[in-house]
């Protein structure tokens, strides 16, 4: 049968019971418990409602068994003639594997030791017309699984738990933070000018103010704005948005942790980048050492630092004062640029970082340091050397998941950065000086660290996940036309 014949065939059932006068779509009975909970205090002869899925079903004669599952679990139903009534038992004949219902009944156990409960009434919830995936035994087109993430969740048990393990993450850096005295806010994800970060924004209109917006590219020029506020410690767990490419690590709406600590600098933020990455591993894995695509990788304190200035200098020749058409040269001269190229300077550090990312990919946690300043417009210059920043970003198994700097808090220095910024860029991407940034800068804004991780990338690798559309419940997809058969 296919599945347009299935599909007409359930509607054909969901006909019948209309005709029956059944509410097919009605609220749920109150007094339904989790399944879990049930299990877990199991008692022969308690009167119990759940209510669930129905992911199999087996009728012998006058009894029907069927296995029910809610988000929490999955347990046995025992439905009989002689307990539930003609009429009601009838009702199963338009009951199919993925309709939901609530079930109230008393446990039991059988002779083989399976926890059931014995049915006295059920009501249908909702009759689904469509079956499950390739006979629920696990949904397996990488395509579909992204374009009907439903479908994947009910299918494959190992793809909720990552989103489970999503959330405990979630919830660990919160309760980190805030058992440290940060204060979690919330800042805006329309921008009149896209900055604090360098990438391509997705841009929209206001039609009341008649007014072009950005949507926010990153939180940090608003998060520090709170820091002159006197707001000393901030976070936010934020989506922020890059027109750019997709691949398995980049997706262009995604999640990010920034964090801003007034009277700290870069090495604070080492500092707690380990406590907390260490501190979330410990939680939901219990232990310091994991295992990323076949690599055991140990979170053992203090992590390794390595400078980017070193390792340009010996991979590519490349010194912190090189302008960006001689870095794009000697690039070039090593096979990892294309001839003929116009880059800004910031394309060239992608390059650059993307190549990096591939020495990195079979180490143990890394601080790469010592960044040019010329490529950080945000962070301080170090005291002993102009040309480098006082800046880091975090390295775990090749996966950038962190970036941190001594912020720039001089607004006439930050001021000049931002108009050299806007010189390097192609004609086609707009960007113009953050005037408002500026002048709260002038207000005042103390020495300060920030600390920006990608949590993405975080989930991606506590679930040992090859792929950042595993861990999104719903990554951007090209879209597809589709002609439903309802």
């Amino acid at each position: 049968m296919d599945l347009n014949e299935i599909i007409e065939q359930r509607k054909s059932k969901l006909n019948v019971l209309k005709e029956r006068g059944v509410p097919v779509y009605p609220s749920i009975p109150s007094g339904r418990i989790d399944i879990v909970e049930i299990l877990k205090d199991f008692s022969e002869g308690k009167k119990v409602a759940v209510c669930g899925r129905i992911m199999a079903k087996r009728q012998h004669g006058k009894v029907v068994f069927m296995d029910l599952k809610d988000a929490s679990a999955k347990i046995q139903l025992y439905i009989k003639l002689d307990f539930v009534g003609k009429d009601l038992f009838s009702l199963l004949d338009n009951v199919d594997i993925a309709d939901i219902i609530c079930v109230k009944g008393e446990l039991f156990k059988t002779h083989t030791n399976e926890p059931t409960i014995k049915a006295e009434e059920f009501t249908i919830i909702a009759k689904a017309l469509r079956p499950l995936p390739e006979k629920w035994h696990g949904l397996k087109d990488i395509e579909l699984r992204f374009r009907q993430r439903y479908l994947d969740l009910i299918a494959n048990e190992e793809v909720k738990k990552v989103f489970l393990m999503r959330s405990r993450i979630i919830k660990g850096i919160r309760d980190f933070l805030d058992q440290r005295g940060f204060l979690e806010v919330e800042t805006p994800m329309m921008h009149n000018i896209p900055g604090g970060a360098a990438g391509r924004p997705f841009k929209t209109h206001h039609n009341e103010y008649d007014e072009d917006l950005y949507l926010r590219i990153a939180p940090e020029l608003y998060l520090k704005r709170l820091l002159v506020g006197g707001l000393d410690r901030v976070y936010e767990i934020n989506r922020s948005f890059r027109n750019e490419g997709v691949s398995t690590r980049h997706n262009p709406e995604f999640t990010m942790l920034e964090v801003y600590s007034a009277y700290c600098d870069y090495e604070d933020m080492m500092k707690l980048a380990e406590d907390l990455i260490v501190s979330l591993a410990k939680q939901v894995l219990g232990k310091s050492e994991i295992v990323y695509q076949g690599k055991t990788i140990s979170l053992a304190v203090p992590w390794q630092k390595r400078s980017f200035t070193q390792m340009v200098k010996e991979r590519f020749n490349i010194e912190p004062q090189d302008e960006v058409v001689l870095m794009l040269k000697k690039l070039q001269e090593k096979g990892f640029a294309k001839e003929k190229v116009r880059l800004t300077r910031s394309q060239v550090n992608k390059i650059i970082e993307d190549i990096l990312e591939q020495d990195l990919m079979n180490v143990n946690p890394t601080f790469v340091t010592d960044y040019f300043t010329n490529l950080s417009p945000l962070a301080k210059a170090k005291k002993e050397n102009p040309l480098i920043s006082e800046r880091f970003e975090l390295f775990i198994a090749g996966l950038e998941i962190g970036n941190a700097y001594s912020e720039l808090n001089d607004p006439q220095e930050q001021r000049k950065r931002f108009e050299e910024e806007i010189k390097e860029l192609n004609s086609d991407e707009e960007r113009s000086v953050d005037d408002d940034y500026c002048l709260a800068l002038e207000h005042g804004m103390p020495a300060a660290g920030g600390l920006g991780i990608g949590i993405d990338r975080l989930v991606m690798l506590l679930t040992d996940q090859p792929s950042i559309r595993e861990v999104i419940l719903f990554p951007l997809l090209r879209s597809e036309k589709r002609d439903s058969p309802l």
